[in-house]
């Protein structure tokens, strides 16, 4: 599938018929291996000439909005599929792919109605697009906040022996809790362990010899349980910190860990059903935006003619996707079908570039803009 086009149109000399052809021809004999079509706009309202030359300063601004708004969703669909697993899916609008939609395009009479002021038409199109990009900032958040959150329950349950949360690791056959007798977890760099075993009962008076059991490493530190009396626990906090080892705090519950656990299932749970829904609410929405940007772009490309052409509309519009290396050659094509005077007109000495209407980056003799589908 072809990602960059351009939408053009061409003043017409005789019949849009016969230029038409002319361009076909044209283009089959020196750039066969660039697909053309007809980009079919009907018959709109002009209005007057300051409403079309306001209008144009408008029509750039509103294309970058509603372009960039189209290309979020469709990375935030990518990045959703490769999340889930997904295969990359070819998008689709109204049922059909995203460039059978734009070479194929057809006005919706009943949604933009052709009667209705351009501006109007342009104004419902920004306004339907931005409440859009608005629910879309919000799914995301919405999104973003539990991945967050199982993040964060994540790195505490993966990082070090000195971060990490204990509760999977420590269990209830390891702790001894009494009326005068309690377990104490420390944390010990792996190159102390030898120093820890020979010391820990020595550390205060009131340590259960041989009571300290190891229950788990990793690449840094040692995880070991030691039982003392409670009245001696803080001293012997003070005592393992000044030798390099760490005592953290722990207290086993079960009720606590039962708690845990379904609040991690519950986020896990959360995060399936938003991603997916908002994965459908993409694909739904990215062919929502992306109808409205092609109806946009006829819109400009109607606009910016008459402004170009003058009255009555008589331009022939198509879409076409040449190879980088053939753009030269078809804007050459393109420019011979002008006629001479109007082609004269928009080339620069240094076949350089003007200021185009609606602040196009590079001018021609004919109507062009581009269209990047990613």
């Amino acid at each position: 599938m072809a990602t960059r086009y351009w939408i053009v149109s061409l003043p017409v000399q005789s019949s849009p018929t016969s230029l038409w052809s002319r361009l076909q021809e044209s283009i089959s004999k020196n750039s066969f291996d660039t697909p053309l079509y007809r980009f079919n706009i009907p018959n709109l309202r002009v209005g007057t000439l300051d409403s079309l030359l306001a209008l144009s300063d408008d029509l750039l601004k509103s294309n970058s909005f509603i372009e960039g708004c189209s290309h979020k969703i469709r990375r935030q669909i990518e990045d959703l599929e490769k999340a889930s697993g997904i295969l990359a899916s070819s998008l689709t609008v109204d049922g059909v792919p995203v460039d059978s939609y734009l070479t194929k395009f057809v006005w919706d009479e009943a949604k933009y109605p052709t009667m209705s002021p351009l501006k109007e038409i342009v104004d419902g199109i920004h306004v339907q697009v931005a409440k859009i990009d608005d629910d879309l900032k919000v799914r995301i958040a919405e999104y973003n906040n539990v991945r967050s959150q199982l993040n964060a329950i994540n790195r505490k349950q993966t990082g070090s022996l000195a971060v990490r949360d204990l509760s999977n690791l420590v269990k209830p056959e390891d702790i001894v809790t009494s009326e005068h007798l309690v377990t104490l977890i420390a944390v010990v760099p792996k190159y102390s362990q030898k120093d820890w075993l020979s010391c820990y009962e020595t550390l205060t008076t009131y340590v259960v010899p041989r009571s300290s059991k190891n229950l788990h490493e990793d690449n840094e530190y040692a995880l070991y349980t030691v039982t003392l009396f409670n009245r001696d626990a803080d001293n012997f906090r003070i005592k393992a910190r000044e030798r390099g080892f760490q005592i953290r705090d722990f207290e086993y519950n079960s009720e606590t860990q039962e708690s845990r656990k379904q609040e991690l299932e519950k986020l896990m749970q959360d995060q399936e059903s938003l991603k997916s829904a908002l994965l459908q609410w993409c694909y739904t929405s990215y062919g929502e935006v992306f109808t409205s940007w092609m109806h946009f772009c006829a819109v400009r490309l109607f606009a910016e003619s008459i402004l170009r052409y003058g009255l009555p509309p008589s331009f022939l519009s198509v879409v076409l996707s040449p190879s980088v290396k053939s753009e030269k050659k078809v804007r050459t094509i393109l420019e011979s079908l002008c006629g001479s005077s109007n082609s004269t007109f928009w080339k620069t000495e240094d076949d350089g570039s003007m200021g185009g209407l609606g602040g196009e980056a590079d001018a021609h003799p004919y109507v062009s803009f581009t269209i990047n589908l990613i």
